[in-house]
């Protein structure tokens, strides 16, 4: 029909869906959709692969890893972000690595091309430029997380954001899978998953956990998940 605007694709990624369709014409030849495995590690360093990933259903935890093989938590993207901004920056490597906890899909696309989107302005590299402050107000809330508040309300915390960014109510993680991304003992996170089964905030067996009562577990977790929530909800309005 003239005068139409072109049809765009049911992006599930908030970066993308908030692109206008002038850029999404010019961009649409450019993204693939991928398919990723659970468990995947992206961006183990040194990284050859400049690509960025923009996940719709995937939950990606950020872990930074020592080199005795201990990890902590760092971040965490999903629908609302991107993997591989260092990428855009020429980064050769990063001191940390994504992990696909849960499969999902993706759209990736070449980092050249977002380079020359920079040079040209737009609402993407802006929406870009406000993720990255996100990403960087997250960093810190966690790693004061880590330092203050206990494992319980850590567990708490990190289930939320993982709801939030799984679309779903069954989560198919193990305790084992919380433990290593967390940085915390097994032990830990066996207690804490085993106080919110009971009181009912959430059911556990054979690694597949249920957000039962989401509004009780935000009052379990501590004041870090809303201040991560708000600063997301902020910059990518």
């Amino acid at each position: 029909m003239a005068g139409s605007q072109p049809p765009r694709l049911p992006f599930a990624n908030r970066l993308l869906a908030a692109l206008p369709p002038r850029e999404y014409k010019r961009l649409a030849p450019y993204f693939a959709p991928v398919s990723l495995a659970a468990k995947q590690v992206l961006y183990h360093p040194p990284d050859p692969d400049a690509q960025l990933y923009f996940p719709e259903n995937a939950v990606i935890p950020i872990v930074s890893r020592m080199r005795d093989g201990r990890t902590i938590e760092a971040g965490m993207v999903g629908n609302d972000g991107v993997v591989g901004l260092h990428a855009l920056f020429g980064a050769a490597s990063i001191p940390y690595q994504y992990i696909f906890l849960t499969g999902g899909t993706a759209h990736r696309i070449p980092a050249e091309v977002l380079k020359a989107e920079f040079k040209r302005g737009g609402a993407l590299p802006d929406g870009l430029l406000r993720y990255t402050q996100a990403r960087l107000s997250q960093f810190a809330q966690i790693s004061a997380c880590h330092r203050f508040h206990t494992t319980s309300k850590r567990v708490c915390r990190w289930l939320l954001m993982v709801h939030d960014r799984s679309r779903s109510d069954e989560l198919f993680l193990t305790q084992g899978d919380i433990a290593r991304v967390l940085g915390v003992r097994h032990t830990g996170v066996a207690e804490a998953v085993g106080i919110l089964q009971k009181a009912n905030l959430i059911d556990y067996h054979s690694g597949r956990l249920t957000i039962r009562n989401r509004r009780r577990l935000e009052r379990a977790a501590c004041e870090c998940y809303g201040i991560i929530k708000d600063g997301v909800k902020h910059l990518l309005k």
